[in-house]
């Protein structure tokens, strides 16, 4: 590991040392390292460079909604390639919360996020991107060959 120095005014330094423990890092370095990747990911994600991502959807809706439910189903197997899994929740009698997890290319993760957010009936969408590289992967077992994305 590369070392690296950095100086605080005693005010930030103090606030920082809160941060750290209540967030429960072990020390200021981990905290750090985090702090920085958070930013970079954030950077990359800003100016487009993050082409690929793995992202969370999660959103509540009221599934009285006139169609909304078929909607939403049609949405996600019209986007089949990005889902890899929901999880439903029945919140109270009308209300349900859904989180979705999503990988693919950045732009279709966010165009498909804001279509379900966008749909009258969904409250409270909330998209978390977290970028990625994804590799296809080309390999057999025995002999079947076949190919899968790798994060």
């Amino acid at each position: 590991m590369e070392r690296v120095t950095i100086s605080l005014d005693p005010a930030l330094a103090a606030e920082f040392d809160s941060f750290i423990k209540r967030k429960g890092y072990g020390n200021r370095s981990e905290a750090m390292r985090d702090l920085i990747r958070r930013e970079l990911e954030q950077d990359r994600l800003a100016s487009q460079e993050a082409e690929h991502c793995i992202a969370s959807l999660s959103y509540v809706f009221n599934h009285h909604e006139r169609e909304l439910s078929r909607r939403l189903t049609e949405s996600h197997h019209n986007h089949h390639n990005l889902t890899l899994s929901t999880l439903h929740v029945h919140l109270d009698h009308d209300n349900c919360l859904e989180t979705v997890i999503l990988r693919g290319v950045t732009s279709d993760v966010r165009s498909f996020a804001d279509r379900v957010i966008a749909e009258c009936g969904v409250r409270h969408g909330q998209l978390n991107i977290v970028p990625v590289a994804i590799e296809q992967e080309h390999h057999s077992h025995g002999a079947h060959l076949h190919s899968h994305p790798h994060t």
